[in-house]
């Protein structure tokens, strides 16, 4: 799969492509709506290269491969994408089909800027072949720590399924609460059914359930099961990862599915660059674009400014990433080391708690920043 062409008249690149390769959820397993989003951005920002002439009067060229949640399949996707001579690597948006992404790109030399993924491991060693957009985990999670802690909860339950990125965000949760006098509580999915989540909840005291878990299930099930409990009916469900933000969570919840505190990688006001792609992508998704659609956006961007200042030569390419100085959707783009992770990394992209507002669940309140 490619981007379609521009419209008659409109590019004016020619010659042989310049290729990028994209790497997307779009079928099941994988988060489908999470990879509309992300695609949406990634070939808006082709588009716009294009118009205005592409990489040194060559065009741009997006190849789709469809993750489908799969690290085994993401990374023989990137070895197939080495083969075709792609420039450079984007995309992914879940964490763990990111790290097996990474870690072929880095074996073959081959960059890659990760679009949406968090987990800090991305890589087992640091790389020079390997940037992110996205905030490492560790950062964001804290910050949901810090509004748990100021919203008042101390005892809080995590329904958590088996998975290295869910195992990071439990133990990065533990590692903010502890010291501050709270309690994480391990809830084991693969052993409880959303019945007895319920009861696990009232006889620990918990204020706060985090949903740890995939999206529809058991996460919409376990939601249902809790508000429809009395005894739950002050407890606080969260989901940092990321689930309410798109309308499939509010089409199979309803009203249930608002209050549900969530972590989302936005500014507090959109600059024009922002605000102009919001309503192009707006008319495209059929809806208001998520932070993952603005992310796929940036990370053509980022690539778009380097093949024009260095070619297309993927060392160049490589050595290139700490000279990134993009103005991006969500704020100025650069990339430095960050003590802990291995990959190039944008330090700063902003970070919000977010839900969708009880009284008008297609609203988002912002809750707490950092």
């Amino acid at each position: 799969m490619s981007t379609p062409p521009s419209p008659p008249g409109v590019g004016r690149a020619d010659g042989p492509s310049v290729r990028i390769g994209a790497l997307v959820p779009l079928t099941r397993p994988g988060w489908v709506e999470a990879g509309r989003h992300l695609l949406a951005g990634l070939e808006l920002a082709v588009g716009e290269v294009n118009e205005a002439g592409g990489i040194v009067g060559r065009p741009l060229e997006l190849v789709v491969r469809d993750t489908a949640a799969d690290p085994q399949r993401a990374a023989t996707a990137v070895d197939e994408l080495a083969g075709l001579g792609v420039a450079a690597l984007a995309g992914e948006y879940h964490s763990v089909v990111a790290r097996a992404a990474a870690t072929r790109a880095d074996a073959l030399g081959l960059p890659y800027l990760c679009s949406s993924a968090v987990l800090d491991a991305l890589t087992e060693q640091p790389t020079e072949w390997v940037a992110r957009l996205s905030p490492p985990q560790s950062r964001g999670w804290q910050i949901y720590a810090d509004f748990l802690l100021g919203a008042g909860h101390r005892r809080i339950a995590v329904a958590a399924q088996p998975s290295v990125y869910w195992a990071a965000g439990t133990r990065i949760l533990r590692d903010c609460l502890a010291p501050r006098g709270g309690t994480v509580i391990e809830l084991d999915m693969s052993a409880l059914s959303p019945a007895a989540v319920r009861d696990e909840l009232v006889d620990q005291r918990a204020t706060a359930l985090l949903l740890l878990v995939g999206h529809p299930d058991p996460a919409v099930p376990i939601v249902e099961s809790v508000r429809r409990d009395q005894r739950l009916a002050e407890i606080l469900i969260g989901a940092p990862a990321g689930q309410p933000e798109f309308a499939e969570w509010a089409t199979a919840l309803g009203d249930d599915g608002a209050g549900v505190p969530f972590l989302r990688y936005l500014p507090e006001r959109l600059g024009p660059l922002g605000a102009r792609v919001e309503k192009v992508l707006r008319e495209r998704l059929g809806e208001a674009p998520s932070f993952v659609a603005y992310e796929g956006y940036d990370t053509v961007a980022v690539l778009a400014d380097l093949l024009r200042s260095h070619g297309t030569d993927r060392a160049r390419t490589a050595e290139s990433w700490p000279r990134v100085a993009v103005e991006g959707t969500r704020g100025r783009i650069q990339f430095s080391r960050t003590p802990g992770i291995g990959v190039w990394q944008w330090a700063w992209p902003p970070v919000q708690v977010v839900d969708r507002d009880p009284g008008a669940p297609d609203r988002f309140r912002v809750l707490h920043a950092g």
